[in-house]
């Protein structure tokens, strides 16, 4: 259990910069070369991979060996661990919520059978 919460936290940590977010983003649609990721950023090609080594030590990316291209691949598993993480606790409060409606419900249930003064609005 402490390695699963040590890596989402190295996950989340990973993602709390927006820059590499934007990363990921642009790589949910394929894979890209360092270059071709460092384009729309006015930093250099060791800014971008010194980026790209936190997003894979958070397990979020890879980078493999294709001839001459060295191409960054998204590693989607890595989500499937932050959405278990999220369900888990959007169920959790969901349920508040559903108890919190029932208290609220009987509450107005309550309040309208009591009875009105004569002359109130409503």
């Amino acid at each position: 259990m402490v390695e699963h919460e040590d890596r989402l936290s190295r996950v989340f940590g990973a993602l709390a910069d927006p820059t590499r977010r934007d990363m990921v983003a642009r790589l949910t649609a394929g894979d890209a070369t360092v270059s071709e990721l460092a384009e729309p950023y006015d930093v250099s090609l060791q800014a971008v991979s010194k980026q790209l080594k936190v997003l894979e030590e958070a397990g979020l990316v890879r980078r493999s060996r294709d001839a001459q291209r060295r191409p960054v691949h998204l590693d989607a598993e890595v989500f499937d661990l932050m959405t278990k993480w999220i369900e888990r606790y959007q169920r959790q409060a969901e349920e508040r919520y559903q108890r919190l409606d029932a208290v609220l419900a009987r509450m107005q249930g309550t309040a309208s059978d009591e009875p009105r003064e004569e002359g109130a609005a409503g």
